[in-house]
């Protein structure tokens, strides 16, 4: 199970170590792989700049051909367009669905946002069906919240 309190104490670390959001993102996404076994991809989609795509920035897992998502496409494109995680226990009822892996079953994308605006997301994907309740959720938001910290100092 992730531990959000231990992960949090190593991105705070690394910030006050002068460390930027590209290197707290990379140890964000190793540290939610290695939490749990049913995490078979674990990746950061950030917004570009015009705010049309995702663009895929770190990954842990096997290679995706999805390394741009339109805003809108897809459970991750959907998160940002309505502007709320999602947390789809079973792919295959979503009628938009990208799939990365013909094995995924299940998938939670958590954004990385400050108050209004959004500046990525955090999506994991799972071989197993109903792979993800709503403590995990909380634990990727807090992780994510923090990366949105970071994120916000560096664009002041």
């Amino acid at each position: 199970m992730l531990n959000s309190t231990e992960v949090l104490k190593e991105l705070q670390d690394m910030r006050d170590h002068g460390f930027l959001s590209d290197a707290l993102m990379r140890h964000a996404v190793k540290q939610i792989k290695r939490a749990d076994t049913r995490f078979d991809w674990v990746g950061v989609y950030m917004v570009n700049k015009e705010n049309t795509e995702l663009w895929l920035h770190n990954y842990v897992g096997k290679p995706t051909e999805h390394a741009h998502i339109p805003i809108g496409e897809g459970i991750c494109g959907t998160a940002v367009a309505e502007k709320t995680n999602q947390n789809v226990p079973d792919v295959s009822k979503v009628k938009n669905y990208l799939a990365c892996s013909p094995h995924v079953q299940s998938e939670l994308v958590v954004l990385i946002r400050a108050g209004d605006e959004i500046y990525g997301q955090i999506d994991i994907d799972s071989d197993e069906l109903n792979s993800f309740s709503a403590e995990l959720e909380a634990e990727v938001q807090a992780v994510a919240d923090k990366l949105a910290e970071q994120i916000a100092a560096e664009r002041r």
